[in-house]
């Protein structure tokens, strides 16, 4: 099954941004036990190829690793020679693009106003990412005359409005600090809530 398949298929893309490196694996593996299959590590983390490098050797076979917050393409080759499988940015930028496509990787480049929209996917976007994602209405909308182009929102996705978000007919949801708050001391504690949270995510998407 290709990488692209499987993000369709698992639609939830948890986001780790600003996590302690030591932190991250067992943030990754409470995702995991909560049904989380696919992460995004952001580039403006801390030490984020290590942790990429990192999580591909102890979790590559278990979960889809990538990464976010991609403005250049060289950014994009270094996460990529690190293992991650996809590339995910806020922006549409051509060459970041062009260098994800090199590689054979996915890329899901950020984009908002329809035309923004168009652009992106017509550059070479697997998915386009709607960020910031306003409304579920705002995804209805945009789908309306452009109902060929996958859609990820992105920042602003809750457990409270992700079932509206797939309704509207989003293809998949990035999740960041409603789902991992990593303002948060990682105790056990912590990592039980969030593999909760995570069943939760994961059940809200599943549900028809």
């Amino acid at each position: 099954m290709s990488i692209l398949t499987q993000l369709l298929e698992n639609k939830i893309v948890a986001i780790i941004r600003g996590s302690n490196p030591a932190d991250v694996i067992k943030i990754a593996e409470a995702l995991h036990a909560g049904g989380v299959r696919i992460l995004e590590i952001t580039m403006n983390s801390t030490k984020p190829l290590a942790v990429i490098e990192d999580l591909v050797d102890t979790l590559g076979d278990k979960m889809i690793i990538g990464a976010g917050t991609v403005l250049d393409p060289e950014t994009a080759r270094a996460a990529i020679l690190a293992g991650a499988k996809f590339i995910l940015s806020p922006i549409v930028d051509a060459k970041t693009i062009k260098m994800a496509r090199t590689y054979g990787v996915v890329n899901i480049p950020g984009a908002y106003t329809a035309t923004e929209i168009v652009q992106a996917y017509k550059t070479g976007g697997d998915i386009i990412k709607v960020f910031p994602a306003t409304s579920p209405d705002y995804i209805k909308n945009i789908l309306g005359p452009l109902p060929h182009i996958p859609l990820l929102p992105t920042g602003g996705v809750n457990l409270e409005n992700i079932a509206a978000f797939k309704k509207a007919g989003a293809v998949g949801f990035g999740i960041g600090s409603s789902l991992v708050d990593t303002k948060k001391e990682v105790t056990a504690q912590y990592l039980s809530e969030l593999t909760e949270k995570a069943q939760k995510f994961v059940q809200a998407v599943a549900n028809p």
